[in-house]
């Protein structure tokens, strides 16, 4: 099966701010070294979807040059490719206007490769999936889509879009949120929440995106998979059966985390830090690739550092770090204490500083002294702070010069 995949990474993420201040959701940052969108990118290339065009569209410049980056070896190949692909205005001055308009703006590439099937993916999301075993579902049960559903507890469900299908998996509604969302009927404890990834036999998806067009309409979810549940055999694929190999018995099997404000970003990180972490980003057998950063290793020169990760080209001089994440080239100076916090690249901690349940975004010198993460009101007058309690700094505007402070 030819498969080519359109994956959507426009997303504005105005509920991740400040972190979404100069960039996409799928730009920002995740770990110690990759992008939101890396996730997506590498699920596809490891189940052997080697043509990927990646839709974007709000501040996208730190998108495409990561991308470009990271990913400009996949066009070495013929046939494999991972092409960023901006607004055209092919049919007008409009911007995309949702996701199944993003889609529609760009049809000529999926009528210029003449796939078999098309997987519409979401770049928003911190996952592992085998498309592969979705695909083989969709052709097992003669699909003309699949929508990828997640079981989640009954009782969170109405934070998700909700899935209703019968024992055959056909989907009888899509419920945005609903206040009484209906169980799975393998499993009254919980419910179908959909993930936003579909798979469409292309001659179903490209009719559906010119009805859709010609009536107004503009989303997927909205629009289009609950016209096409009335005439066409829309699937749920349950993402439980869905098994990547090399995961360890002590992760969650089915991981997946739509990382859409802050505190479920800040806590999706400590899902994979510890000895046996919920999602373990060290699979030989699923590689999740990013960048090909060449800096050096870190340096630890002195320091009490417990369950933390620190990234290449980071320079620590003496200091106690607990339960976080530096990325590349942070330096810490001397009597820092750092606690379940977030350091992004390019970071400096000046000496006695304090801080605790931070996020600090990249381009910040956090001067001698500093106290963040203990006053609420104070952090508040200066800094954004979550619903949860977590201190963010928004990206800083001048690049420092790290190197001034490796001596």
């Amino acid at each position: 099966m030819k498969v080519l995949a359109m994956v959507l990474a426009g997303g504005q993420g105005s509920r991740l701010h400040p972190l979404t201040a100069e960039r996409s959701k799928p730009a920002v940052p995740f770990g110690g070294r990759y992008r939101i969108a890396d996730f997506v990118l590498s699920n596809m290339v490891n189940s052997e979807i080697r043509g990927i065009y990646m839709m974007v569209q709000y501040k996208s410049q730190s998108l495409i040059e990561h991308v470009a980056k990271a990913w400009g070896n996949s066009n070495a190949y013929t046939g494999q490719f991972v092409t960023v692909v901006p607004p055209q205005m092919r049919e007008g001055p409009e911007w995309f206007q949702g996701t199944s308009d993003a889609v529609f703006q760009n049809i000529n590439l999926i009528e210029r490769h003449s796939p078999d099937l098309v997987a519409v993916f979401g770049a928003d999301h911190i996952y592992r999936m085998d498309v592969r075993q979705m695909i083989d579902f969709h052709r097992g049960n003669s699909a003309h889509v699949s929508v990828a559903a997640i079981p989640v507890p009954l009782a969170d469900a109405s934070a998700f879009g909700i899935i209703d299908a019968d024992k055959r998996h056909r989907i009888r509604s899509f419920l945005e949120k609903p206040a009484n969302p209906p169980a799975m009927l393998s499993d009254p404890t919980r419910a179908y929440g959909s993930m936003g990834n579909y798979l469409f036999n292309t001659d179903v998806l490209l009719k559906a995106l010119r009805e859709a067009n010609d009536k107004g309409e503009h989303d997927f979810g909205h629009h289009i998979l609950p016209r096409l549940i009335k005439t066409h055999q829309v699937l749920a694929y349950n993402f439980a059966d869905n098994h990547v190999p090399g995961v360890a018995d002590y992760e969650e099997q089915s991981y997946w985390r739509d990382v859409g404000n802050i505190d479920a970003y800040y806590d999706a990180h400590y899902d994979v830090l510890g000895a046996k972490p919920r999602f373990n980003l060290f699979n030989p057998k699923w590689f999740i690739n990013s960048s090909s950063y060449q800096g050096p290793s870190p340096r630890i020169l002195a320091g009490d550092i417990t369950d933390s990760t620190i990234a290449a080209g980071s320079l620590i001089k003496d200091a106690r770090i607990s339960n976080s994440m530096l990325r590349r080239e942070v330096v810490v100076e001397e009597d820092v204490e750092i606690d379940d916090c977030l350091i992004m690249d390019y970071t400096v901690i000046r000496r006695g500083s304090r801080l605790k349940r931070v996020i600090v975004d990249r381009y910040n010198v956090v001067e001698a002294n500093s106290r963040i993460g203990f006053d609420a009101a104070a952090d508040r007058a200066r800094y954004t702070v979550s619903d949860g309690g977590v201190v963010v700094l928004a990206k800083g505007q001048d690049v420092p010069d790290v190197t001034r402070y490796q001596i």
